[in-house]
Order: structure tokens, then sequence, then C-alpha cells
């Protein structure tokens, strides 16, 4: 079994997640690489405490992530810091030949995306991709499947989205995704988007033009716990965004697209509903087990048929199907798709792979066109 060595930058919550599924490994079966976490780099002493303590415990714990770039027991770096650090840290991994697994959106903005998209494409033999969990729930694989294989018919309506509700308290303090200077004018849209727009963009459907309402809830909040001093909420908290698109034989379809960092009742639902002349198809993780879909037989009656769905993934686990499966199953299945992908090479077709380099640049086209629309309250083309 082929030993990949990782590192992981950034060891808040989603760096503590990276390395919690990867300490689940033995849960796979059958898989051809086995990694392990040799190095975490974090500015922070508390945030490295936590791999400290952790088992095994890695090997390097430093403050400078270039340490870890150093290191030729590290074959691949899983990054996770604030979106104006990417093209930075980003280039810098690549440049230090190390496969890479980086957090959206990919760059702070469209000009940082192209630059590291640049770096990547002088390294051709790297695995550069983007993380996005939710696509491996195993509703969201069925829809998947069934408009790769035609079920759906002509595409009617697309809604997809990406709901929470973690700064409904105004009390919340002041954080970094509340900055330009370090979340970038994406707003909500850079923090959720990708994981709303990556399976259309798998797909194949191209986002052609949209109307977006992009919304500041609150416009102010404590600069730090406790205290009564409020500051700006510079960056947006929702985004709707009402878009054309189209299928590759250009069939056109309305595709409604949700990022919602405020969103009453929603704790963190990703939702994706595909309507089409044969058969609609829904999946949402408010209800994790239910696949719904409608089967269209003219002069029949229409009726939804809610499936109740078992433990299905891409890559095999100890697991039995009548479990449940989680948000730690997608991480899972996210770093097993990585490593299969750094195992077989570049070009290798997986069963689904992760976001790649042509996919990020997409939401940023689409963001970047948001931005557009929502200074001149017009529809604008995605560029």
């Amino acid at each position: 079994m082929r030993e990949i060595g990782i590192g992981i930058i950034g060891g808040g919550l989603m760096g503590r997640e990276f390395a919690s599924a990867v300490s689940r490994w033995g849960h796979l079966t059958g898989h051809p690489v086995r990694p392990s976490i040799v190095g975490v780099a974090d500015r922070t002493p508390a945030a490295l405490e936590y791999f400290a303590l952790s088992q095994p415990k890695p090997a390097q714990l430093v403050a400078d992530y270039r340490e870890l770039l150093k290191n030729p027991a590290i074959h691949a770096v899983y990054v996770a810091v604030p979106h104006d650090l990417h093209q930075q840290v980003y280039s810098d991994c690549i440049r230090a030949g190390k496969h890479l697994l980086g957090e959206k959106p990919f760059g702070i903005d469209q000009a940082a995306n192209v630059a590291i998209t640049s770096e990547a494409k002088k390294r051709p033999e790297l695995i550069v991709r983007c993380c996005s969990e939710f696509p491996y729930w195993p509703g969201a694989q069925r829809i998947i499947s069934m408009v790769c294989k035609g079920e759906m018919g002509r595409i009617i309506e697309v809604e997809c989205g990406l709901l929470h509700s973690s700064d409904m308290d105004p009390k919340k303090p002041i954080n970094w995704k509340r900055r330009v200077a370090n979340n970038g004018e994406y707003g909500c849209m850079g923090d959720l988007g990708m994981h709303v727009l990556h399976v259309p963009l798998r797909l194949g459907w191209q986002i052609c033009n949209l109307r977006a309402i992009l919304s500041k809830v609150f416009t102010q909040r404590p600069g730090s716990a406790g205290s009564s001093e409020m500051v700006p909420c510079e960056t947006w908290d929702n985004a709707t965004l009402l878009c054309e698109a189209a299928t590759e034989f250009g069939d056109r379809f309305p595709l409604i697209a949700k990022m919602m960092r405020i969103a009453p009742g929603e704790t963190n639902t990703w939702y994706l509903s595909v309507k089409g002349t044969a058969v609609s198809a829904r999946f949402s993780t408010r209800q994790p087990r239910s696949l719904f879909t409608l089967a269209y037989t003219p002069g029949k009656p229409q009726a939804w048929q809610e499936e109740q769905l078992g433990y299905e993934t891409i890559y095999q686990t100890i697991t039995g199907s009548i479990f449940e499966f989680g948000f730690g199953d997608t991480m899972l299945q996210m770093i097993a798709a990585f490593c299969d992908q750094i195992d077989k090479g570049p070009q290798a077709q997986l069963p689904f792979g992760l976001a790649t380099l042509e996919e990020a640049a997409g939401t940023h086209a689409v963001f970047t066109a948001a931005l557009r629309s929502q200074q001149s309250a017009q529809t604008v083309q995605v560029q």
C-alpha cells in the first residue's frame, strides 16, 4: 500500500476535521493509499496544542508553513487559511512540489485565482484541487447519476444552495469573514459558493447570465466577545442568484442558487433539486436519508416518491448499508478521492473527483458577475 505524508496548513476547525477523517482511514476497505499527518502549521499556539495531544501526534508542529514545505516526508498538503492568504500559500505549496487540496474559493478574487491557476499549470504532474464535500452525500450522488444517464429528460429548473444560521446572533463578535481585506468582496459567496456550484459545473451546465441579490443583514457586530464597541460588517451575509444556465446541447433553464449565512431555522443545509420532463429529484441534508423522485408518465398521477437511503459510498467502507451517512463521512470520501487522484495521476478519471481548477475558475466567474449585477441592479453576462 502506498504511503502519502500529508501536511496541514491551518489548524482551525477544518484542519481538525481533516485530521480526524484521516485518523478514520481504517474505515475504508481496499483503498490503495494510506495517508498520514506528518506535520501541521499554524501561527496560533492554541491551534497546535490540539494536534500535540492527538493520536498519533504529528512529527512536525510549526508556526511557519514554509517549514512544512521543506520536509521531504510531506508529499501533499491540505490548506485551510483565510482567503487573503490563498494566493501566496497555495502558490508556495505548488512551487515546493506538493500536491494541494485547498479550501474554497481558491483565491480571494478572480485575479488571485488566475495567479494560482497559472502556478498549477507550470506543474502539471501535481494534483491541485479545491475542497467540496457535499456532493459525496449518497442522495447527491444518486441525482448526479440520474442526470449523467439522461434519465431526467430535458432539464426544466434547478435549485441548489447552502444555508446556515451560524450568524443569526447579532451579538456574535466580528471575525475575518466579515472583513473585505481577509474574506474578499464575495462575502458569503466565496465562503459557501463552491459547495453550491460544484455539482452544476461538474454536470457541464454553463451559467450564461444572472441577476444577483446580495444582502447585508447585520451591518455591525461587537469588536470582540463582551465588547460594547460595534465595528462594521463589510461583507455580504446572504446571496440569491437567479441564473440562466445551458446544457451542452444548448437547452436553457433557470438555475436558482442560494448562499446564506443568516437563514432562520437552518443549521447547515445543503440541497439540490433538479426538475426534468421525464424525472425530477431532490435531496437535502435536512433529511439526509431521503431521496425524493417523481417520474412523469402521461395520463398517470404525478406523485413524489420518498426512498430511504442507506450508507452508499463511492469508496467502500466497513459500515453496513443500513446505517446513516454523515458529514464526517463526506470528509473521508473527499480525502479518499484526493489520495486516489494522487495515486492514479492527474489525468486519471475517478468515480467522482474533487473540484478542478476549471471548476474553481467557473465559480469566480459567477461571483464576479454577481458583484457586477448587485452594483448595477441588472442581469449581467457571466464572462
